[in-house]
């Protein structure tokens, strides 16, 4: 599985969440981690796996992420698997909002093929650092991507 994370931090929380995705997705295929200022137009030409996150900012993403989604080619689309995760204060999500749920959201009007529910991860404060543990779960978060990306390859069996 080829995948690609792409990402925006403002404080660097979210980054170390996206480069621990993209190192632990590695170990079943290619993968790497990039700002969402600096994807090139072909880094989807040998994906199969796109990976977005942001930090929430007032209770939505970033615009930089916002613009990036808005801009995805739509031929590209159709062959990929998505999954959003975000950063956020370790408080009730009523209170502090989700990006990924509204990365989620902005997606499903693209009509994309989601892998998996979106994934917060939490800070302590608005500058960071990251809650303990939080890194370990962003590696377990990304073996599950993995695990439902064999489940969605699978070929279907017609009992005869």
């Amino acid at each position: 599985m080829n995948s690609l994370v792409v990402y925006d931090s403002q404080f660097g929380n979210t980054e170390k969440i996206a480069q621990r995705v993209a190192e632990t997705l590695a170990a079943y295929g290619s993968a790497r981690a990039v700002r969402v200022s600096a994807v090139e137009p072909n880094a989807f030409d040998e994906i199969e796996l796109l990976v977005v996150g942001c930090p929430t900012q007032a209770w939505n993403s970033t615009p930089a992420m916002k613009n990036f989604i808005a801009h995805l080619d739509n031929a590209k689309l159709n062959r990929l698997f998505f999954a959003e995760f975000d950063t956020r204060l370790d408080k009730p999500r009523w209170l502090t909002g989700s990006a990924a749920s509204k990365l989620e959201k902005q997606l499903q009007r693209l009509h994309v093929t989601q892998l998996t529910a979106p994934a917060s991860f939490l800070v302590t404060a608005t500058e960071g650092p990251l809650a303990v543990g939080e890194l370990e779960r962003a590696a377990d978060w990304a073996k599950e991507l993995y695990d439902e990306f064999q489940v969605q390859m699978e070929p279907v069996v017609v009992p005869m």
